[in-house]
């Protein structure tokens, strides 16, 4: 991997992380055009870059955790089943499903396929009593869909926003939920892999890593504020509709 690789991995990851595509799907993708041999650094770098996107969303949403600090236990209650699952089944993922295209690509399609079904027919159905707060069996069982995510191509985002609208939650509040879910999550999957690994990078990957992590950050926030300000007059029919021709375009060119 080279500096121009690293920046455009880091721009992928910034922008994709917070949107309903899969960021770690676009990442595998995107290495497949550029290049790049999958190996042990670059599936570290894919998920420790990570970082960047994290202090993003804490420094968005900072005042508001230290205003309302009863957020705080939804989140935690959210990540408790994404962080079990995910030490569980890290080995395999790692070893087996990054760097896979093949899984990306029908995570991506079946994924795109439910959340046009979600907002075109069940969301309705839920609309007349969608409501703005979530409750702790709410969180557990949001973390549960979010821990689906550890399939590449199926998106955390996604998988949270569509469990938050099947439960009956607001659009607005569900993305919300997901963006601080993303915090304990993304920040542990990022740190087992740095203890795992850390020792083993060199200086020039250490480099690539920081590259990453600065153009992931200043992108992630674009794409929180995006999000935001789109859920507020659209539904997420075109994501699942984007994931669809992504994944239909990549079976094609693979």
């Amino acid at each position: 991997m080279n500096v121009v690789q690293a920046i455009i991995l880091g721009l992928v990851e910034g922008v994709t992380e917070f949107l309903p595509v899969s960021s770690t799907g676009h990442m595998i993708l995107a290495g497949k055009l550029l290049g790049i041999t999958q190996n042990d650094f670059v599936k570290s770098f894919e998920i420790i870059i990570q970082l960047g996107a994290i202090l993003a969303v804490t420094l968005f949403y900072a005042r508001k955790i230290v205003a309302q600090k009863e957020i705080i236990i939804p989140v935690i209650l959210g990540f408790i089943p994404t962080g079990v699952i995910g030490l569980v089944f890290y080995h395999v993922v790692k070893n087996y499903l990054l760097g896979n295209s093949m899984v990306v690509i029908g995570s991506l399609f079946v994924g795109g396929v439910i959340m046009i079904i979600v907002e075109r027919w069940i969301v309705r159905v839920r609309n007349r009593r969608s409501r703005p707060f979530i409750s702790g069996r709410d969180a557990i069982l949001i973390g549960l869909f979010q821990s689906l995510a550890i399939i590449p191509g199926v998106s955390r985002s996604a998988a949270t926003i569509i469990g938050g609208l099947l439960l009956g939650i607001r659009r607005e509040n569900i993305v919300e939920f997901s963006f601080l879910l993303a915090i304990p999550t993304m920040a542990a999957a990022t740190a087992l892999d740095l203890v795992k690994n850390a020792s083993v990078f060199s200086s020039s990957q250490a480099g690539l890593l920081a590259i990453g992590f600065v153009v992931s950050f200043v992108t992630a926030l674009l794409s929180i504020r995006f999000l935001l300000s789109y859920v507020k007059t659209h539904d997420f029919s075109a994501f699942g509709l984007y994931r669809i021709i992504v994944a239909l375009v990549f079976f094609v060119l693979r």
